[in-house]
């Protein structure tokens, strides 16, 4: 997988099929279309090109209305190579660039700087100032160029369509679950663990306190997660929100890992949240929020066990690094 994000380095890679869109989360209705996009690609004997945008248009156009990133362009990358994308181009989004007309932008990206042979897209892609460009204005392009160009049905789950705006309005109510459907996968962000103010150690319960958290932070609650350290995913409670129970408002992202109690301080963590125990509480005590803590931890036990006994772990506790 290559990355380019200056676009005079596209050159090199012109001549592919392309796929153009935010592709934020890469949920399973992108996977749909990448798919079909890698398959075109390699039937053709042309790379397999993505063209994202950096920032999010709505950045520059609406800042005060941009949705909280799923992925950053890095996490893009990674899934992207994974399904067989050969080139992510995260194009320089600029005030001038969205000003551009559809059939401008189609000419001059498209056309000139990408060299496109042909387009894979879902049916409700919109492109140009204004978002002017549909499908139908995009197919008219395609046919006065000579590219070819596929339509992808959507994905839908629950007789809906997979959106990334759908698996945003799941992770923000905390419902986790649901969105690991329309993903494919385990939510996960990523951070760098800090000191915090030592009161997990206190109660007997020492957690890695991540920050530079450049993603959406699931809604305020005690999760079911797991972190994978030195090639081993470790089983973990995942406490988003603030502490009620000590005054202390500030939304944090504590990581309680069950089996590892290693200093980790200074080190880049990737958590996914699996399921959530329960809503973010304030206790008429230390001693009973003490209580509440080991029960979150038995019920992670529970969970852990409950997947391994099902069939979906890998021979250790579902795939967690414990056996």
């Amino acid at each position: 997988m290559q990355l380019v994000r200056e676009i005079g380095d596209a050159a090199p890679v012109g001549g592919g099929f392309v796929s153009i869109g935010n592709f934020d989360g890469l949920h399973v209705g992108h996977t749909r279309i990448v798919q079909r996009l890698v398959e075109s690609a390699r039937g053709a004997g042309v790379p397999a090109v993505v063209l994202t945008f950096d920032p999010h248009p709505i950045q520059l156009l609406r800042p005060e209305s941009a949705p909280p990133l799923l992925s950053t362009i890095e996490d893009r990358a990674g899934g992207l190579g994974d399904l067989g994308v050969d080139v992510l181009v995260a194009f320089p989004t600029t005030v001038e660039m969205l000003s551009l007309e559809a059939a401008e932008f189609f000419g001059q990206v498209v056309v000139e700087t990408l060299d496109a042979r042909g387009l894979v897209e879902g049916p409700d892609f919109c492109f140009g100032k204004d978002r002017r460009g549909d499908t139908d204005v995009l197919r008219v392009l395609c046919q006065e160029a000579g590219i070819g160009l596929e339509l992808v049905d959507p994905a839908t789950c629950g007789g809906e369509v997979v959106s990334s705006s759908r698996v945003r309005a799941m992770l923000a109510s905390g419902d986790v679950g649901s969105a690991e459907e329309l993903l494919g996968r385990a939510y996960s962000v990523r951070g760098t663990v800090v000191a915090g103010e030592g009161r997990g150690r206190e109660l007997g319960v020492p957690t890695a306190n991540l920050s530079g958290i450049a993603t959406l932070v699931p809604g305020d609650g005690v999760y079911v997660g797991a972190v994978e350290i030195g090639g081993n995913r470790q089983p973990a409670a995942v406490h988003v929100g603030g502490n009620p129970t000590f005054g202390e408002p500030d939304r944090k992202v504590e990581v309680h890992l069950l089996a590892f109690d290693e200093d980790l301080y200074g080190q880049e963590l990737e958590v996914e949240f699996l399921e959530r125990l329960r809503g973010t509480e304030e206790f008429e005590s230390v001693d009973r929020l003490r209580e509440q803590l080991a029960e979150d931890i038995e019920a992670v036990w529970r969970y852990v066990e409950t997947s391994a006994g099902d069939g979906s772990g890998t021979g250790e506790v579902d795939g967690l690094g414990v056996s």
